[in-house]
């Protein structure tokens, strides 16, 4: 990938009153009845279910998989969701149990969830988990070369990911609670959109805050004024902290207010919350019955 001018990397400066306020003020649509299931059903289909844990056994990726084919296996109107997403070496795994279903299977990489690795082994890590059937890579971003100021480092190791990918889609995680400020996620965004991400996700799940309605607003602006730009649709992955089906409207609106009804996709934009699914079967439940059941009528796994 050429290299590119720092002039590149530059952006305008976040108002960040206008930004919260159009986020508060859109989080107070209400959705009910019919829009309200159609709602929650498509945040079901836009979900990662993931596990990312140092004490994940096969077993445990096997019955997340069949969680993400079958959310409510009692309802055959409830849809399958979007991906799992595990380590590498557990990829082999997901495959053979997702086989013959539409959920993809994505892994993360890059020496997630921090990224203290040289770039030599993050590509390595890349070319493995594609190699082993993952069809998405959620790599991470050097916060520490990002936050001194080597955007140019940044998004050479982007594009290098990107090479390694081949026809993987690529997440490219922000971390925007250790990037601070605004200002800073938009050049993020800005050179993620640069390095050819496919899509911008907000968080690794491991740092707090992580998913808010402000930064995934401003990241929603970020891919439709790309496609505005250059005409390339990029999606958003919001991950972190999204509980319940009440906040996944709410992120649904900003999708719709600010992107349009293209980005109501799967293929334009994810949940990374597994225990959001928990919840949303439950309004699902509540809809149809008129009460609610109680969480541990649920999977949790």
């Amino acid at each position: 990938m050429a290299a590119l001018s720092p002039t590149e990397f530059r952006v305008s400066p976040v108002d960040a009153v206008a930004l919260e306020t159009r986020a508060a003020d859109l989080g107070t649509r209400s959705i009910k009845k019919a829009s309200k299931v159609a709602g929650l059903q498509l945040a079901i289909r836009m979900m990662d279910l993931t596990t990312l844990e140092g004490m994940d056994t096969a077993g445990k990726v096997r019955q997340l998989c069949q969680k993400a084919m079958r959310p409510l296996p009692s309802r055959a109107d409830v849809p399958s969701c979007a991906a799992v997403c595990v380590y590498p070496d557990l990829v082999p795994i997901a495959v053979d149990a997702l086989r013959g279903s539409t959920v993809q299977v994505a892994s993360v990489a890059t020496g997630f969830p921090a990224g203290r690795t040289d770039r030599a082994t993050k590509l390595r890590e890349v070319e493995l988990a594609v190699a082993a059937g993952a069809t998405e890579i959620d790599m991470v971003i050097d916060r520490g070369a990002f936050l001194s100021g080597r955007y140019g480092e940044v998004f050479d190791e982007i594009g290098a990911v990107k090479a390694a990918c081949g026809a993987a889609h690529l997440k490219v995680i922000l971390e925007t609670g250790e990037l601070k400020t605004y200002d800073n996620i938009r050049r993020a965004c800005r050179i993620a959109l640069l390095g050819g991400a496919d899509f911008l996700k907000t968080s690794t799940g491991k740092v707090t805050p992580a998913s808010t309605p402000p930064v995934v607003l401003l990241m929603l602006e970020m891919v439709r004024d790309w496609f505005l730009e250059t005409g390339h649709m990029v999606g958003v992955k919001a991950a972190g902290g999204i509980r319940t089906g009440k906040d996944a409207l709410k992120y649904l609106v900003l999708v719709a207010e600010t992107c349009g009804d293209r980005w109501l996709s799967p293929q334009w934009f994810r949940f990374g919350a597994s225990a959001l699914l928990t919840d949303v079967c439950m309004q699902l439940e509540k809809e149809r019955t008129g009460r609610y059941q109680r969480a541990t009528d649920f999977s949790a796994d």
